[in-house]
Formats: structure tokens, C-alpha cells, sequence
């Protein structure tokens, strides 16, 4: 497994003027990363996805770093006016700017969960067969334009290591795996490592990121923290601080055969040049001792 990093953990220093989008890559590399990841991409007034998309690609093939995945949002359910064939089609654009980027492989979100104003069942057995057929017809589009398609453990709806197992059972296309987020488990309130173990054979790239944990029944701590499904506090961590074991979800990893880059998410209350680079050598410290 290799080191990467997401373009989502410097995204705080480029809301605050502190870096531009295509300045990113630069940093990345700067900071000792061999790969990079972005997520979804910022305009400024008269730019166009294609423009920055081509501006970042031209970037890190002028330092030398490799893009290794593209993420952006989608939602099965409720997007493109809850028409999953036109939310389908809608992301055939984001295929575009994925090889725009240079990237082999794209994460698109499955949903959110119903909407408030949805009438009737609510389960996510309800959701599997439209939410499947979404993922599916992506995939194979992307299938003939070179790219493989990944969901995420993300959105609360559809994050449990459960559910995302039947999700890739459902959709069953060889095109098609998930982005297994070691920490994202937390959400939803299951144990990581049990989560990661259960859906490490379907993983086609990995985030690691690292959350405080506490009990709900502790009360609000103050600003920075957010609740989990079952009413717990999280907060981000520099990855190595927090309550996720990292090590361990990464040997699950490895042992299940996943060997590809592991993308670092940085979403802690730090200066965000600290947790990224101190969240760095923690993880090329796990790497090298697996």
C-alpha cells in the first residue's frame, strides 16, 4: 500500500485564502505525499470543472504526483428530482472530468437517505434495488471509458459495513467494488475494525482518518464535535491520536489483498498542515510495519 492524500484535507486553507485549488498538489508534494486524490472540485466566478480539472492534471504531471481517484456526491434517491436514470446520466459528466484529471477510478456517493417529504417504507431494503441499479448503470459507463466506479461507507443511509456488503452483491459488475473509509464506520456507530473486516475483500481504494469518540450520554462537549446515528460525539482526529485503530483496520486490509493507495482525510480541529503532516508520518510508520 502507498500513501495519498485527499484533496478534501486542504480544503479549509483554501476556503481561507490560504492556498488556491491548483496550489494543492504542489503542497501535497511538498509535504513528502507520492499521490493524491481530489475530491469534489471548487469554481471561482468563469471557471468551468473541465478548466480547474485540466489546471490540476497539468500541475501534478508537472511535479510528478499521481492521481489515483476523483470523488463526488450523487444520490440515487432523491437527486436529479428522484430520478435515479438522470442522476446516472448526470454523473456520466463527472466520468469526463475524472479523465480529465488523470484519474483511473471514481467514488460517487448512493444516497443520503429518503427525503423527509417520502411517503411509505423508509428501510434500506427498500433503497437496495434502485440505489443498485444506479451504481450499475455508472459502472458500466465508465466501464467503456476506462474508469472503475466505488461507493463509500458515507451518507449515514448506506454506511454500515452490512449494508454496503449487500450494495456490492446487488450490483454485481466486475467495474464496480467500494472505497472502504476505516473511520467513516464510526457514523454509524460500529467498531471499526470489525466493520473494515467484513468489507476489506470488496475494497478498490481505502481512506484512513481518525475520530475522538464520546458517549452521547456525556453531553455536548462544545464546538467541533458532531453526533454520530445513535447520538454519540465524534470529533476529527490527526490520524494516530484518535480512538479509530488504524494499524489494525490497515492490516485488515492487506490481508484481504488490498494493496492500492490509502488516502489520508485530515478533518480535525488542528492547523491543517499540522494533522496532515503529523497524520503522515503516523501513517507511513503503520504501512512500514505491516
Amino acid at each position: 500500500m502507498i500513501a495519498s492524500v485527499s484533496s478534501y484535507s486542504y480544503s479549509e486553507l483554501v476556503s481561507a485564502g490560504r492556498l488556491t485549488q491548483v496550489e494543492v498538489p504542489a503542497k501535497a508534494k511538498e509535504m513528502g505525499f507520492e499521490c493524491i486524490e481530489f475530491s469534489t472540485l471548487a469554481l471561482r466566478e468563469g471557471e468551468t470543472r473541465a478548466d480547474v480539472a485540466r489546471a490540476l492534471r497539468a500541475e501534478c504531471d508537472r511535479i510528478g504526483l499521481r492521481v489515483v481517484n476523483y470523488c463526488v456526491a450523487a444520490d440515487f434517491l432523491n437527486g436529479s428530482g428522484g430520478d435515479w436514470k438522470a442522476e446516472a446520466n448526470r454523473l456520466g459528466s463527472e466520468l469526463e472530468i475524472a479523465k480529465l484529471l488523470g484519474a483511473p477510478s471514481i467514488r460517487h456517493d448512493a444516497t443520503q437517505g429518503y427525503a423527509a417529504t417520502h411517503r411509505g417504507p423508509r428501510a434500506f431494503d427498500n433503497a437496495l434495488p434502485t440505489l443498485a441499479k444506479g451504481c450499475r448503470a455508472v459502472t458500466e459507463i465508465a466501464q467503456e471509458t476506462g474508469l472503475r466506479t466505488m461507493v463509500e461507507n458515507h451518507g449515514f443511509f448506506s454506511q454500515d459495513s452490512e449494508r454496503m456488503e449487500r450494495l456490492f452483491c446487488a450490483v454485481d459488475h466486475p467495474n464496480f467494488g467500494l472505497l472502504v473509509d476505516v473511520g467513516n464506520f464510526l457514523c454509524v456507530d460500529e467498531v471499526p475494525e470489525k466493520a473494515v473486516g467484513l468489507v476489506a475483500p470488496y475494497a478498490v481504494h481505502a481512506h484512513v482518518k481518525d475520530f475522538h469518540v464520546k458517549p452521547g450520554s456525556a453531553g455536548d462537549p462544545g464546538g467541533g464535535w458532531f453526533r454520530s446515528r445513535a447520538g454519540n460525539w465524534l470529533r476529527g482526529a490527526v490520524l494516530g491520536h484518535g480512538d479509530v485503530p488504524v494499524a489494525q483496520c490497515l492490516r485488515l486490509l492487506k490481508d484481504k489483498g488490498y494493496d492500492g493507495p490509502v488516502s489520508y482525510e485530515f478533518e480535525g480541529i488542528e492547523d491543517p498542515l499540522v494533522g496532515i503532516a503529523l497524520g503522515r508520518e503516523n501513517l507511513l510508520r503503520f504501512l512500514a510495519e505491516l
